[in-house]
């Protein structure tokens, strides 16, 4: 009793992939990070509160503190400083480069 082929017999078409080039050229274009967008907020003279932080990255606000306490002061090792102002609302920056 002969077996059945269970797949097709029929050559399959192999079409090449994108050369080195083009990968390279895709790859050339630097995407803008949740986390570059975050540091970029931090670093503007007034700094940036936690709503702010949760517009410009779609994050739950305590996923935002979460970053803020993980990400930057732990693992980058930027100090991050913050300070209530007059309307309540607290706002966070870069500290100053320590010499």
């Amino acid at each position: 009793m002969a077996k059945t082929p269970s797949k097709p017999t029929k050559p399959r078409i192999v079409r090449k992939g994108a050369t080195k080039s083009v990968r390279r050229a895709k790859h050339a274009v630097k995407q803008t990070t949740k986390q570059d967008q975050v540091l970029a907020l931090l670093r503007r003279q007034s700094g940036a509160s936690i709503d702010e932080i949760v517009d410009a990255t779609g994050w739950q606000p305590h996923s935002a503190r979460a970053f803020l306490t993980a990400a930057v002061k732990k693992h980058l090792g930027i100090d991050v400083v913050s300070h209530k102002g007059d309307d309540g609302m607290r706002r966070y920056h870069v500290a100053a480069i320590k010499s």
